[in-house]
């Protein structure tokens, strides 16, 4: 009788303790968000808004005025971490003898009128794909100027002409401009890409990509233009190499695949004799290509000689390069790329690297990764219409026991859990880590080792 009563007692206590937890977060229209409430999520898709984060204060002006003006249905925030939501009380009604006027009437101030109400579901939707395509018009417009800019920088330093460096100044602040407030439209439009024009499409491409990852690793402003302008000229020195050389669809030679391992030090060369660089574009420039286990070029550096600019400059380069179309090869997709630069061992910082994987939401299935939940979970092959990584939860971290699989979406409609880091199997001591990667996997083939 009395294990009864406590047990009935203590799952009261649980069920109180999950009704007080389900009435802190709270679902609220954009512009009802106010200065001081915790963000711990958005409604829609990752397009919807300009964060890259999305579990924060808002503290500025600025951040308070980018959440009323974004494309999200609704705002989700924890009272317990920040100001509480008061709804806008209901205006009375007016009363029926003031409710109409008749013709020819005077009509005096309306008091008590209420907002329009919000579109029905079908209409918002429209709108929301209307602001999306203005957005991407808008980026496409604004990538396609910054090819030109690079066309003409490569074409002047190819006819020995003075680098402009001073040229990249504002096209690095417009791309930041764009990244800060669409950062996953202007990484979609950035990986489109010809053929014909990918030296300077892929130096907006790793601009883009430094200052998104710049951004999310917290660097300061100024840091994070350094980093873009970094992106825009890491290549330059390629414009000592043939066309035919570069667009060459068989191996390489020795003579030729020497001229292509020299375009670093040419690059710096040039970039120096300009006076007009910063010192990460320099940096950036030269060692792009140098690798964590000292196999790199052009000077052989090993991981603690590596810069963290560089090492960020290498992941980007690459990761652009394999998800461009080149003459010699088909785009691989951004999780096939990404499988395979996380399997490529010494030559990335692999913390780096999973840094840059958060910092555009990508994530190669098969890859085992810690959630904010304190539990181990699965990445599995993800759908089209996907908005976030798909996810297999199965060990929790704390404890160190298995637990039941929950599959689980990590999009921003499921805010309070989320990827913070990479883990292995047997590292967190999972019993039999083979077979239950197996039962956990739902791709078609077996699971990829990662």
């Amino acid at each position: 009788m009395f294990l009864r009563v406590f047990l009935k007692a203590a799952l009261g206590r649980g069920e109180g303790r999950a009704r007080n937890l389900r009435h802190m977060i709270r679902h609220v229209p954009p512009e009802h968000v106010k200065l001081g409430m915790f963000i711990c999520g958005f409604g829609g898709s990752w397009f919807d808004h300009p964060f890259w984060r999305t579990r924060f204060v808002i503290s500025t002006a600025d951040d308070l005025a980018k959440v009323h003006g974004c494309a999200a249905p609704f705002v989700i925030i924890d009272e317990a971490r920040g100001g509480r939501y008061e709804a806008e009380p209901a205006a009375p009604s007016p009363p029926a003898s003031a409710a109409v006027a008749m013709p020819g009437e005077p009509r005096g101030p309306v008091r008590g009128c209420r907002r329009a109400a919000p579109p029905p579901p079908d209409r918002a939707d429209a709108l929301m794909h209307s602001i999306s395509r203005q957005r991407r018009r808008q980026v496409q417009k604004m990538v396609g100027q910054a090819r030109q800019t690079m066309r003409g920088l490569f074409d002047d330093a190819r006819m020995g002409r003075a680098v402009r460096v001073a040229d990249t100044h504002q096209l690095v602040e417009d791309i930041a401009e764009a990244v800060a407030s669409s950062p996953r439209t202007v990484i979609d439009v950035v990986r489109l890409k010809s053929k014909d024009e990918y030296t300077f499409a892929h130096s907006v491409a790793v601009c883009t990509l430094m200052i998104n990852a710049a951004t999310f690793l917290g660097l300061s402003a100024e840091e994070t233009r350094d980093y873009g302008q970094a992106g825009l000229l890491h290549d330059l020195g390629k414009i000592g190499i043939p066309q035919d050389v570069l667009n060459k669809p068989a191996s390489l030679t020795q003579e030729e695949f020497a001229l292509v391992r020299d375009h670093p030090e040419h690059g710096f060369r040039l970039l120096a004799a300009s006076g007009d660089v910063c010192s990460t574009a320099l940096d950036v420039c030269r060692h792009h290509h140098e690798r964590q286990d000292g196999k790199g070029y052009p000077t052989g550096l090993h991981a603690g000689e590596i810069s963290r600019a560089a090492a960020l400059g290498a992941i980007c380069d690459c990761y652009d390069a394999l998800t461009s179309d080149r003459i010699y090869k088909q785009a691989w997709t951004p999780v096939e790329a990404l499988a395979a630069m996380w399997g490529w061992e010494g030559h990335f910082d692999r913390d780096l690297l999973f840094a840059f994987m958060q910092s555009i939401g990508v994530f190669p299935p098969g890859m085992v990764v810690r959630l904010r939940s304190n539990r181990l979970a699965l990445v599995q092959p993800g759908r089209r219409t996907d908005t976030g990584p798909h996810v297999t939860a199965f060990f929790c971290t704390r404890e160190r026991e298995p637990l039941p699989p929950q599959d689980m979406l990590l999009d921003d409609a499921n805010p309070l859990d989320s990827i913070v880091g990479h883990a292995c199997g047997h590292e967190w001591g999972v019993p039999d880590w083979n077979r239950v990667r197996h039962r956990l996997w739902r791709g078609a083939a077996d699971p990829p080792q990662l």
